[in-house]
C-alpha cells in the first residue's frame, strides 16, 4: 500500500526537521568553539553563544544541556575531523604513513588558525585536575603518544630509523615539538610548522628511511583505504 499524500509530507517535513537540527547543532558548535579559542572555557557563556547563533538560552540548551557538554562535544567534533583527514595515512606500511600524515596535519593546520587557538588555550586551562577538559586532554595526550610510538617501532623495524632512536622517547619529543610549535606559531606564522616537524623527523630516520618517507603521497594513502586499527597521532 502506497503511502497517502498527508503521510508523504508529514515525513518530508521530518527529514527536513532533522536537516535544519543537523545545520544548527554544527553552527553552535562552531561559534562554540570560536569562542572558547578567544575567551577561554570560564569566561565564555552560554548566553553569548546563543546570542551568536541568533538563539535563546534556551534554544541552544535543547541541544547541549549545559556549558560542559558543549565543550566536550566542540572537542569531539574536531577530533572526528582531524581522524577522518588522517585515517588514510594509517593504512600505509612501515609507519611511513602515519610520520608523513603528522607533516602534512601540521601544515593543514596553519590553514584553520582558530583550531589551533582552540587547542593552545584549552590544553593550557586543562592541565587543572578541575578543568572540565582535563580528563580529555590526558586521554588525547596517551592516545597520540601511543599511536607515534607505534609508527615509529614500525618504521625502526623497517630499518628507516637510526639505530639509537629509541621510539617512545621520540614520540614524546614529537608530540611536545608539535604543541610547541602550534603556541609558537600564535605569535609569529611566519613559523612553517609542516617544514619543522618534517625536519626533526628526518633527524631520527636513516638516509633510506628519508628516500622512503618522500616517495609517500596523499594519492597513495588515501589509494590504501580505510584502516581498521587507525590511530590517532595528530594535531589540531
Amino acid at each position: 500500500m502506497r503511502p497517502t499524500a498527508p503521510a508523504r509530507t508529514r515525513k518530508a517535513e521530518q527529514r527536513n526537521g532533522y536537516a535544519k537540527g543537523r545545520a544548527r547543532r554544527a553552527a553552535i558548535l562552531h561559534t562554540a568553539a570560536e569562542h572558547f579559542a578567544q575567551k577561554g572555557f570560564g569566561a565564555a557563556t552560554i548566553l553569548d553563544i546563543a546570542a551568536a547563533c541568533d538563539i535563546s538560552r534556551a534554544g541552544l540548551l535543547h541541544y547541549f544541556p549545559d556549558k560542559e557538554a558543549l565543550l566536550r562535544a566542540v572537542l569531539e567534533d574536531r577530533d572526528a575531523e582531524d581522524r577522518a583527514r588522517f585515517r588514510p595515512y594509517v593504512g600505509l606500511p612501515e609507519g611511513l604513513g602515519v610520520l608523513r600524515g603528522m607533516v602534512d596535519l601540521a601544515g593543514h593546520n596553519q590553514l584553520v588558525p582558530g583550531l589551533i587557538e582552540l587547542f593552545v588555550r584549552l590544553s593550557a586551562e586543562a592541565s587543572d585536575p578541575d578543568h572540565p577538559a582535563h580528563g580529555y586532554f590526558v586521554e588525547r595526550y596517551d592516545r597520540i603518544r601511543r599511536g607515534t610510538a607505534h609508527a615509529l617501532r614500525q618504521a625502526y623495524e623497517a630499518g628507516h630509523l637510526r639505530r639509537d632512536v629509541d621510539p617512545d622517547n621520540a614520540a614524546v619529543r614529537l608530540t611536545a615539538l608539535m604543541d610547541g610549535l602550534q603556541a609558537q606559531w600564535l605569535f609569529d606564522r611566519t613559523i612553517d610548522m609542516a617544514q619543522e616537524v618534517r625536519a626533526a623527523i628526518f633527524d631520527v630516520m636513516t638516509p633510506t628511511g628519508i628516500t622512503a618517507f618522500e616517495s609517500v603521497s596523499v594519492a597513495a594513502a588515501e589509494d590504501a583505504g580505510p584502516h581498521t586499527d587507525a590511530v590517532d597521532t595528530g594535531t589540531p
